[in-house]
């Protein structure tokens, strides 16, 4: 489990915006400090030198978690590798 960041606001899709101090993969599993399930990360945007995440949730009320420290929790599926032509 590592610190994701703080969530900055909910966008007008319903996304949580978050500035990413560890870059998580799309894909893992969002908790909050309690642990609870808050939600998948979406997308990964903005500069490479100070990255946002789109977290997608799964709870009913995410404006709640504004202000609040996330976590993400790896996903357990294998990466998938590329071939090569």
């Amino acid at each position: 489990m590592q610190r994701i960041g703080v969530v900055l606001h909910v966008g007008s899709s319903g996304n949580m915006i978050l500035r990413a101090e560890n870059l998580p993969r799309i894909g893992d599993q969002v908790t909050d400090e309690n642990l609870k399930p808050v939600g998948t990360v979406f997308d990964i945007f903005g500069p490479v030198s100070a990255p946002y995440a789109a977290v997608r949730p799964n709870v009913d009320e995410p404006t709640q978690f504004i202000n609040h420290v996330v976590y993400a929790v790896p996903s357990s599926q294998p990466r998938r590798e590329k071939r090569r032509r």
